[in-house]
């Protein structure tokens, strides 16, 4: 056995007729994450502080927790437009350092939706004048749950040297369909051996019409 094993085979191209289960599972979760830059660009933005919020020992900044202890000062970006065509200013939605940071609207309709999946820690925000940007937060998916039905699915399953045992990896896309019974009412989630985050169709309704900026939904049987 390697290190890293694929369980299963690469996965089949996606063309129609879908399996049944895939049918079924259209339109019923989607996954979540931010959008990319139009022409490969980035947000202009970085932490001031970075080296005051690792972990002692660690180059990362771990993900909120809920907890308001957690950091020992208060996240602080800095806007660094450049020299760029684009200011960088921050989308409602965006990722920087693996890391989830949101506007306060999107904060908001995560927070009316599903108000127990999140944590949120409130960052400073300075624009490259010295002038106050509009708030953001660190954001993190709380809730983890083993919902994948693995032998419906289509996804490369890697086992090995993972934090869990195993690994979904969705590289060159996936289908991906998970049990309702597992789900239950929750409205966003994110698997045990996955980074990705999912939601159901009334978080990603919410989301779109609040018509918000860095935003990417994708069907999860299509991602």
């Amino acid at each position: 056995m390697t290190r890293n094993q694929v369980m299963q085979a690469e996965r089949r191209p996606f063309s129609e007729p879908w399996t049944e289960a895939e049918r079924r599972a259209r339109g019923r979760f989607f996954l979540i994450e931010p959008s990319f830059w139009p022409g490969g660009g980035l947000p202009k933005i970085d932490f001031s502080n970075w080296d005051r919020l690792c972990l002692p020992g660690s180059f990362t900044i771990e993900p909120p927790t809920g907890d308001p202890d957690q950091y020992p000062e208060p996240p602080h970006l800095l806007h660094q437009p450049g020299r760029g065509k684009s200011n960088g200013l921050p989308r409602d939605f965006e990722m920087l350092a693996g890391l989830w940071i949101v506007s306060e609207p999107l904060k908001l309709v995560f927070q009316s939706v599903d108000p127990e999946a999140f944590a949120f820690t409130a960052c400073t925000f300075t624009l490259w004048d010295g002038s106050p940007g509009p708030q953001l937060y660190l954001c993190n998916v709380l809730r983890v749950l083993d919902a994948l039905d693995e032998a419906a699915s289509r996804v490369k399953i890697r086992t090995g040297d993972y934090a869990n045992g195993k690994y979904y990896d969705k590289a060159g896309g996936a289908a991906l369909v998970f049990r309702t019974a597992v789900v239950g009412g929750a409205h966003v989630f994110r698997t045990p051996y996955s980074d990705a985050v999912f939601c159901d169709r009334k978080m990603r309704d919410e989301l779109v019409a609040a018509k918000l900026k860095g935003v990417s939904l994708a069907d999860a049987t299509d991602c």
